[in-house]
């Protein structure tokens, strides 16, 4: 992924005005979950639109049952649209899986708190629990067809097999989303004959997720926004250099961690006082217990909490990387 803005980032413009149309129609204005107003996120493998606080709720779920994408920072492509023009949006979804809601069961409100909201997401898209029976997907670890009438009611509903492997993913309490930005690498490490083809990864717990591969170049310029759910009790921000190889395991090429407090304190303070002008807020301690080059610099701005991170990469021979991370809490 790349640098994006409100503009929908790199999805071709065709793409984008389909995807705009979806939003148009009946249902799609407001949260499938919650029913919170405008969602700016979806789930593109389900087909619904939803808002801030429920997708750290899908996200929670995983990638294989909930892909979240921003409708406004990532990059679409054309099987993503077309799963989601294939569902229909919100209405028709939530007919599927909210088919057979039991009384007493009521869905999340926006004010609704992450426990109950993300018990809610997950007995309605992973364990299917509100589905008509026949329509739920019934595995023994492997992949099961659709029964046959499951077939003619979903047509070209796209469901993810692995949703009916019912995998039991700890409850876990998220506290905001981590924007981490890796814009480039400079003299990196090598790793094949002259040179390397790095990718990043970062992870918070057990989450993670990567850059693209720039082949051949030990200075690349990624310029690629990551996002990453924090939990409660959140550790670093852990980050690894590898250099992609085609026949074997991919190489190390250094690593990372990154303490997110001074950033997550910044921002609490700011979300207390209040909207801030353009400043500086907090810091980061260059140390010889941290990786950083220099001290790192916490600001706001335009309303945004943003730290510009700079780092020596450990255990390795050489290698730097700079980043920078925002802070996105759930009430935005």
């Amino acid at each position: 992924m790349s640098i994006r803005q409100n503009n929908y980032g790199k999805t071709p413009p065709g793409n984008l005005k389909r995807l705009k149309e979806l939003l148009l129609k009946s249902g799609n204005h407001i949260c499938a979950d919650c029913g919170a107003p405008d969602p700016k996120w979806a789930s593109a493998n389900i087909g619904v639109f939803i808002c801030l606080k429920c997708s750290g709720a899908h996200r929670s779920l995983g990638s294989h049952i909930s892909k979240v994408l921003s409708m406004t920072l990532d990059d679409w492509s054309d099987d993503e649209i077309d799963s989601m023009i294939e569902v229909g949006g919100n209405s028709s979804a939530n007919a599927i899986y909210e088919a057979y809601l039991p009384t007493g069961i009521k869905k999340p409100s926006p004010e609704t708190s992450h426990d109950e909201r993300l018990s809610f997401i997950r007995s309605k898209y992973e364990l299917q629990e509100f589905l008509k029976p026949s329509l739920r997907i019934t595995t023994s670890g492997k992949s099961t067809p659709y029964s046959s009438e499951s077939q003619k009611s979903l047509g070209s509903f796209r469901v993810s097999n692995n949703i009916s492997q019912k995998k039991q993913v700890g409850m876990v309490e998220f506290i905001g989303l981590l924007k981490v930005k890796v814009i480039k690498g400079t003299n990196l490490a090598v790793r094949d004959i002259l040179t390397s083809d790095p990718y990043v990864v970062v992870a918070i717990g057990k989450q993670k997720a990567q850059t693209m591969v720039i082949n051949s170049n030990l200075n690349p310029v990624w310029n690629e926004e990551l996002m990453l759910s924090v939990p409660h009790n959140y550790g670093a921000l852990k980050l690894q250099v590898y250099d992609k190889d085609m026949f074997s395991a991919d190489d190390i090429m250094g690593e990372a961690e990154i303490d997110i407090q001074p950033l997550i304190t910044a921002a609490s303070v700011q979300e207390y006082t209040g909207m801030l002008p353009d400043m500086q807020i907090g810091k980061w301690l260059k140390s010889n217990d941290n990786a950083l080059i220099k001290d790192s610099i916490i600001n706001v701005v335009d309303g945004k909490v943003k730290q510009e991170v700079s780092l020596k990469l450990q255990n390795v021979e050489c290698g730097e990387l700079e980043l920078e991370l925002e802070w996105m809490p759930l009430q935005q």
